[in-house]
This record gives structure tokens, C-alpha cells and sequence, in this order.
């Protein structure tokens, strides 16, 4: 079955976890727009340089090359998740979740800023989960502050990813002022050497611009059809899974894993409530949640002991996947 060969640790599975993702965006490889728009990164940088990602890749080649940077992404984020013994035992299942989260929508099957930031999502998740272990974490923290400021400029609602290096500091260490001002020294590093290139080039009043959407008000509605809905639907489930299983594992696990989990529930959090900050919000900014939710659900499925529940339930989840793809 699939999650019990996934439960292993074996080469083989990098090629299955390749062949599922191939499965899960069969829908939009045979459905594939006459024209898909290439990414813009925030005005920040477009402005300056006006890159436009994949402006010269057909559809097909579009969607490609989004496949092959999530696998990427899921093997990058599976070789954390087991560098830190989250799940008790290395094994592929954060992969083969990841490429099942990122599968859920069509949209999330193209190049998109989103997608391009979670390189940066699940690169910020290894340092935060080693700041338990340092005993000095201000470099680190500095380090993290430059991180979240190229973020923002690629996709700016990660600029609240701030208050998530603030959240892993009072998760993981005792207050020290020091550890607090250094991210911030390292956000504004950033946005001080982009400022000093906007007024060079006499064009400060573009660069004021950039934090326009923090002005923005909160939306009334997100463009979410039915199908949306009843896609996320098994996700939701084994959401609720995980939780009960987690309800016996939590306090008989280490102090690092039990932080670390909060740690991305308040991720989840952060990533959901800052849709706003984008004048033109699509489904693809939820594409910042697939890593957590990847690492939560993988827990599930990986402590499980019911084989027959996870196994149905995980078949559900792509069957849901693909049938809505292709209708």
C-alpha cells in the first residue's frame, strides 16, 4: 500500500514520491490553458528589473517545471523532517504528503510567487527548529531577519514572517532582549539597501509604495468555489486524525518536537491571516501552508496504528484530488 511503503526508508521511494506527483497533475497536463501567465515578483523588484519567471515556457513546459520544483521542495523538507527525528523513524512520507498538498488545486499546479517563497518557508524551518539546540541564536536570528525581508519581496504577505521568528523565540528561549532586535536589524538591511537604490535612481516615492498593502483592509470574500471546499474536505479529516493521535504521542515526546509543533501551528496561523496583504489574493497564497500541514499530517500517518484507516483515508485524499481535477 501506499503510506506502508512510504513508512520506509528506502531510495526506491524518491522515485514513487516522483511517480505520485506525476499522477496527482495528470488533470492539468491534459486540461492545460492555451496560455498561462508568467510570474511577476512584488513591484520591489519588478519594478527595478522587471523578471518575469517563465515568461518564455509553453504551458506544458510551465507546469513541468513546477513539478520538478516541488519535488525538490518535498525532498528538501522530508531531509529536515528527518534530520530532526520528528517522526520517530526516517521515512518518505513529509515528501509524498507535501506533493499531495501541493496537488490539491489547479492553480498550485503553475508557477506562482507562493511557490517560489516556500524554498524559502522550509529553509527558514531548519533554522528555527536548531535554535533549541544554540546557545548564541543572535547571528542566527540576523540571518533569519534577511531571509524574511528576500521573501517579501518575492511574494509580500511573508513579510509576517517576522512575527514568527519573534513566536520561535518565545517558544524556545528565555527572553533576551539582543535575540529580539537582531531579525529586525536583519529585515531592515534589506529594505534599507533597497531604499538607498530607489533613491539613487531618483524613484523614492515607488519605494514607499511597496508597503502599501499594509494598509489594505480585510477582505469579504476569497474567490473559493464548492469544489474547493470538498476537495480540502479529507485533508480536514485526517487533520482531525492527526490531532488524536497526537493527543497520545504529545507528552511522551521530547521537549523539541512538542515546541516545534507549536512552533507550526502558529505558522499556519500566520500564513492564514495574512491573505489580505495582496491587492489580488488567489488560492495559491495557501500554498505557504503545505509545509506545516505536510510535517503535521505526516506525523499522523506515520504513528498511526490503524493501517486500514490511513491507508483508505490517504486513497480518498488523491481520489478526491483527481476527480475534481477532472471535472
Amino acid at each position: 500500500m501506499i503510506i506502508a511503503q512510504h513508512r520506509k526508508f528506502t531510495p526506491f521511494n524518491i522515485l514513487f514520491v516522483s511517480i505520485m506527483g506525476l499522477i496527482l497533475c495528470l488533470g492539468i497536463f491534459l486540461h492545460l490553458p492555451p496560455k498561462i501567465v508568467p510570474v511577476f515578483l512584488e513591484p520591489a523588484v519588478n519594478n527595478l528589473i522587471g523578471l518575469k519567471i517563465g515568461d518564455n515556457l509553453t504551458p506544458a513546459q510551465n507546469v513541468f517545471t513546477t513539478l520538478a520544483l516541488t519535488l525538490l521542495q518535498a525532498f528538501f523538507l522530508n531531509s529536515i523532517i528527518n534530520h530532526f527525528n520528528f517522526l520517530g523513524k526516517p521515512n518518505f512520507t513529509v515528501a509524498l504528503l507535501y506533493m499531495t498538498l501541493v496537488s490539491l488545486f489547479p492553480p498550485f499546479l503553475v508557477l506562482s510567487p507562493p511557490l517560489i517563497c516556500n524554498f524559502i518557508t522550509i529553509w527558514m524551518l531548519g533554522k528555527l527548529f536548531n535554535i533549541y539546540k544554540l546557545s548564541d541564536v543572535k547571528g542566527l536570528m540576523f540571518d533569519l531577519g534577511l531571509i524574511v525581508a528576500i521573501g517579501s519581496l518575492i511574494y509580500f504577505p511573508f513579510i509576517v514572517m517576522m512575527l514568527l521568528l519573534w513566536i520561535s523565540l518565545v517558544i524556545f528561549r528565555p527572553f533576551n532582549w539582543r535575540e529580539w532586535i537582531t531579525p529586525l536589524l536583519g529585515f531592515i538591511t534589506i529594505y534599507f539597501l533597497l531604499g538607498v537604490i530607489y533613491l539613487w535612481i531618483d524613484r523614492i516615492a515607488e519605494f514607499y509604495l511597496i508597503f502599501k498593502p499594509l494598509g489594505y483592509f480585510f477582505p469579504t470574500e476569497l474567490g473559493l468555489n464548492l469544489y474547493d471546499y470538498l476537495v480540502t474536505a479529507p485533508i480536514f479529516v485526517a487533520l482531525l486524525f492527526f490531532l488524536y493521535v497526537l493527543k497520545d504521542h504529545f507528552f511522551k515526546s521530547v521537549v523539541h518536537l512538542r515546541k516545534s509543533f507549536q512552533l507550526l501551528f502558529f505558522m499556519i496561523l500566520l500564513t492564514i491571516g495574512s491573505f489580505y496583504l495582496n491587492s489580488h489574493i488567489t488560492i495559491n497564497h495557501f500554498l505557504l501552508c503545505a509545509p506545516p500541514v505536510a510535517i503535521y499530517l505526516a506525523f499522523y500517518f506515520t504513528n498511526s496504528k490503524s493501517k486500514w484507516v490511513y491507508e483508505v483515508l490517504y486513497l480518498i485524499i488523491i481520489l478526491t484530488i483527481i476527480y475534481f481535477q477532472f471535472i
